[in-house]
């Protein structure tokens, strides 16, 4: 028996409440970068880490940067309360998406994780954004 099969896997109503789960909490980059590009992005994207220098030398196109810290009950208000905000950190190595994720649904605000960050974005092969603004996802 391998250590795969030594425990059993769930059953499935189990593992389809598990995996509904993770997708109702994470996103991945590939997903966020379509919704881009097909025109349908209903949702906010945060890049939540880093100095404004650091977000200017390399972000996710379309992101806004607000750091986790800044994320309060008046800085959200700018955005209606069903806004989707997703957000993202430097990668799997960073907890900064999780502390505004936290944050976020704290607030009573809907939030996904895009779960890689910029290291899975940079992995999926896409395209960053330069500059102080969120810049546009190139086609």
């Amino acid at each position: 028996m391998s250590f795969v099969s030594a425990i059993p896997a769930a059953a499935s109503p189990v593992a389809a409440a598990h995996f509904a789960a993770r997708l109702a909490l994470e996103t991945d980059c590939s997903d966020v970068a379509a919704a881009m590009k097909a025109g349908e992005q209903d949702f906010v994207l945060l890049h939540v880490v880093g100095s404004p220098e650091a977000y200017a030398r390399r972000h996710v196109p379309g992101a806004i940067h607000l750091r986790h810290a800044e994320i309060d009950a008046p800085r959200m208000a700018a955005w209606p309360a069903d806004t989707l905000f997703v957000v993202y950190c430097a990668g799997p190595h960073c907890n900064g998406a999780d502390r505004a994720a936290l944050k976020l649904a704290t607030l009573g605000r809907p939030v996904k994780l895009m779960i890689g960050g910029v290291t899975g974005w940079e992995d999926e092969g896409l395209a960053f954004a330069t500059g102080a603004e969120p810049g546009k996802l190139a086609a």
